[in-house]
């Protein structure tokens, strides 16, 4: 059973139970209240017959009974009034309305309630003294009207009860289509988002616990969606990334197998064996470089919690890294320059040094034919700024939004050549995140790469 037809169900119930109990106890109400009014009626009634009788006597004491029976005919008269029976010592002296066998006489009373072939009677008893001798007066009241009242109450409290039922029955079902039409919304939303259509929200327009619960399963169809966006993009990646790790082997593979053959099945001068072996070397170190590479990157993500780092004095790290690297570069003829402010931050010095180092090395190679690279680091509002310029061959705008990714190289052949796997800028990305910085590029085709890191400072 659905919700909503329980929720009629239960409120056509309660309807039913509040009306039929409320019914019951003010039409009961009203009968006794009208019965006893009756009896009051009948009463005074009675007790003006009673003293009629008693003023009779008292006038004439010395009048037969005619004279009594002479005014209890005159009295007959009163409302409800259906039959009187006056006796002495079991004598009927005055009978009229009903036979003798219509009164209850079985024992004894001063009034009484009865019933008889479907109609309602009230009985009073009462005596009156004539000549020193007792006269039982009985008078019979017929009292049908009431109850007949009650029962007409009861006919049209049914008739009505079964219209507010009706009526009941259809504002409980609209009433709960109202409540569950918000419900109905999220589970048609939820079959939805599970079928692959993850664009289905809500959109729910109250304000109360439903339309909180639609608003909240909305902000969690939109984390969901993030999330599996997410895990698609992360899936891209590694399709990627496999593609180019199998692609990164096939060549230097090719060529180690390649020319292992050569030497394995033929006969070859000095110098060519030599040529043979040194290939075969330098392929094996470029992989082994490739391998140690990938393990810097895996090591990096799983001991992320492990990383310590300590106040660092950036201008002195980078000035002792430059001091150290002007020598190589300046015989590849480019002129490497540093320019740093002093600046506390918390790093690992060794990983930072690896960060600069990929910095530095990724400007060397884009440089061709001599050049510059300049390092400059200054304090900007809390953080510390760190630059590094050469005027090389810069890259395409497209190519800086894939800069960071693994075996991403802008140029693959002219990359390969100088020994790059394109996974230096990926540790650089690795390494400034563990470090809670970040790390930006600006280039154009023919005007050089600018990369800027920014790492919180500290105070000293």
């Amino acid at each position: 059973m659905r919700f909503r037809q329980k929720m009629l169900l239960v409120m056509v119930w309660l309807l039913t139970l509040s009306y039929g109990v409320g019914g019951v106890l003010l039409i009961s109400q009203n009968f006794r209240s009208s019965l006893a009014q009756v009896e009051k009626t009948t009463a005074e009634s009675y007790e003006m017959i009673l003293q009629s009788v008693q003023l009779v006597n008292y006038v004439d004491i010395q009048q037969d009974l005619s004279s009594i029976s002479n005014a209890l005919e005159r009295m007959n008269t009163a409302e409800g009034l259906v039959g009187m029976r006056l006796t002495r010592n079991g004598q009927v002296l005055y009978l009229t309305g009903f036979d003798t066998e219509d009164f209850e006489t079985s024992a004894a009373f001063e009034s009484l309630l009865f019933s008889r072939d479907s109609r309602h009677f009230y009985e009073i008893k009462g005596e009156v003294q004539t000549n020193g001798r007792p006269l039982e007066l009985i008078a019979l009241y017929d009292i049908s009207f009431v109850y007949e009242a009650r029962d007409e109450q009861v006919r049209t409290y049914h008739q009505v009860l079964i219209v507010l039922i009706l009526l009941g029955g259809i504002t409980a079902w609209l009433t709960s289509y109202l409540m569950t039409q918000p419900l109905a919304k999220v589970s048609r939303t939820a079959r939805a988002l599970s079928s692959g259509f993850l664009e289905a929200r809500v959109n729910s327009k109250t304000h109360d616990e439903i339309g909180q619960l639609g608003a909240d399963f909305d902000n969690m169809a939109d984390r969901l969606t993030e999330n599996i966006n997410e895990l698609n993009l992360a899936m891209d990646h590694q399709d990627r990334f496999m593609g180019s790790f199998a692609h990164e082997l096939k060549t230097p593979m090719t060529s180690i197998i390649g020319y292992a053959d050569l030497l394995r099945s033929q006969a070859l001068s000095e110098e060519e064996s030599q040529e043979a072996a040194n290939y075969i070397f330098s392929e094996g170190k470029r992989l082994e470089s490739l391998s140690l590479k990938l393990l810097d990157l895996l090591m990096m993500k799983r001991e992320n919690a492990s990383i310590k780092l300590i106040p660092t004095d950036m201008q002195q790290l980078i000035e002792n890294l430059t001091l150290h690297l002007q020598p190589v570069y300046k015989k590849k003829g480019i002129v490497l320059q540093c320019k740093c402010t002093p600046g506390l931050c918390a790093t690992d010095p060794d990983l930072f040094s690896s960060l600069l180092t990929n910095l530095l090395d990724n400007a060397r190679k884009a440089i061709d034919n001599g050049g510059n690279i300049l390092i400059m680091g200054e304090k900007v509002k809390g953080s510390y700024r760190i630059r590094v310029f050469d005027n090389g061959r810069g890259m395409p705008e497209e190519a800086l939004r894939h800069i960071t990714e693994a075996f991403y190289r802008v140029d693959k052949s002219r990359s390969r050549a100088q020994g790059g796997a394109g996974l230096g800028l990926t540790l650089c990305k690795e390494i400034i995140e563990l470090h809670k910085g970040t790390i930006s590029f600006a280039s154009r085709e023919g005007n050089g790469t600018c990369v800027t890191v920014m790492i919180r400072e500290i105070s000293k």
